[in-house]
C-alpha cells in the first residue's frame, strides 16, 4: 500500500506540474493581459508601470518560476479586477462549488443506484427498456442546454424555482439536476452492467439453489462484488462533477469557483484564473488519489501499475 501510494503521488505532482504550465502559459495566448488594466487612452508608460508592478515584464521563464515560488507560498497575486488576494477569492467561492458538487452526486446516486439495480434484475422487460432509454438520453443531452431548458421551464413558465443566485434550497435545485444528469444516465448503466454480471455468476445460482432469501443475496453477494466498479465510479464522478460546474455555475450564475473563472477569463483577470485552475486540479488529483486507494483497498487482487488502475 505505502508503495503504491508513493507511486500515485509522484504521478499526482507530474500532473499538477503540466497543470501549472498549461495555466501558466495559455493566458498569453489571449493576448496582452495588461491590456485589461489601463484604460483604452494609455500611454506606453502606463503600460510599462503595470507590466513592472506585475512582474509581466521578466521573461516568461523567470515568471514561471516565481508564479511556482509563490504559489507554494500560498501566494497567487492579487487580482486585477477585484484588487484583493486571487487565492482567497477562489478558496471563498469553493465552498459553494462543492456544496454543488455534493448534492449532485447524493442526487445520482439515490436515482441511479435503485434505478440500475431493477434495470439488471428485470433485464430485457419494459422497466429495463425504459430506464436504458432515459438513461441514454441523460448522457446525450448537453448540460448548458439543459440548464437553458430548465430555466424556461420551471423558473419562466411554473414559476416554481428561481432562475439564479445561491442562499436556499430551492435555488441548488435546477443547477443540481443540470450537472448530475450525465452522471445519473452514466451510473445507471454501470450498475445496470454490473449487477447484471454478478448476478450470473455461479455462487449467486449456487446461493439460490441453497434457498437463501433473496434480500440476502441482493446483499451479500450482489451488491458487495459490484461495488467495486461502482465505488471507484463515484469517485471519479465527484472529480467530473467540479470540472464540470464552470458551465452549471454560468448558467444558472451559482457564486462558485467556475461562474468566478469564467468572469475572470471576460476580464482576463490572470492572477484569479491561475489560482482557480490550480486549486480545482489539485482537488480532483486527491479525488483521484483516494479513489485508487480504495480501489485497491476493496479488491486486494489488484496490484495497481503505472497507467493502471481505478482512473485508468
Amino acid at each position: 500500500m505505502g508503495k503504491l501510494i508513493l507511486q500515485r503521488l509522484w504521478q499526482s505532482a507530474l500532473v499538477l506540474l503540466a497543470v501549472s504550465i498549461l495555466s501558466f502559459l495559455l493566458i498569453f495566448l489571449t493576448g496582452d493581459p495588461v491590456a485589461a488594466l489601463v484604460p483604452l487612452n494609455a500611454r506606453q508608460e502606463d503600460y510599462d508601470n503595470i507590466r513592472q508592478q506585475y512582474g509581466l515584464d521578466q521573461p516568461i521563464p523567470v515568471q514561471y518560476v516565481q508564479f511556482v515560488i509563490k504559489a507554494f507560498q500560498g501566494n497567487m497575486g492579487e487580482s486585477f479586477r477585484y484588487h484583493t488576494d486571487a487565492l482567497s477569492l477562489v478558496l471563498g467561492r469553493l465552498p459553494n462549488t462543492f456544496l454543488l458538487a455534493a448534492v449532485s452526486l447524493a442526487l445520482s446516486i439515490l436515482i441511479s443506484l435503485p434505478v440500475g439495480i431493477m434495470a439488471a434484475r428485470s433485464k430485457g422487460r419494459i422497466f429495463d427498456v425504459i430506464a436504458s432509454f432515459f438513461a441514454l438520453l441523460a448522457i446525450s443531452i448537453p448540460s448548458f442546454w439543459l440548464g437553458v431548458i430548465l430555466i424556461i421551464v420551471f423558473a419562466g413558465t411554473l414559476r416554481w424555482l428561481p432562475a439564479s443566485g445561491s442562499g436556499s434550497w430551492q435555488q441548488i435545485i435546477m443547477p443540481a439536476v443540470t450537472i448530475s444528469a450525465f452522471s445519473i444516465g452514466f451510473l445507471i448503466r454501470l450498475i445496470r452492467r454490473s449487477v447484471a454480471d454478478t448476478l450470473q455468476q455461479q455462487y449467486v445460482v449456487t446461493a439460490r439453489s441453497k434457498g437463501l432469501a433473496e434480500r440476502v443475496i441482493a446483499w451479500r453477494h450482489v451488491l458487495r462484488n459490484s461495488a467495486i466498479p461502482i465505488v471507484t465510479v463515484l469517485g471519479l464522478q465527484f472529480g467530473a462533477l467540479l470540472g464540470g460546474s464552470v458551465v452549471v455555475e454560468t448558467v444558472f450564475a451559482w457564486p462558485g469557483v467556475g461562474w468566478l473563472m469564467i468572469q475572470s477569463i471576460e476580464a482576463r483577470d490572470l492572477p484569479v484564473i491561475r489560482a482557480a485552475v490550480l486549486i480545482l486540479a489539485i482537488f480532483i488529483v486527491l479525488i483521484n488519489l483516494a479513489v485508487d486507494i480504495i480501489y485497491s483497498w476493496l479488491d486486494p487482487r489488484i496490484k495497481l501499475q503505472p497507467g493502471k488502475g481505478a482512473g485508468a
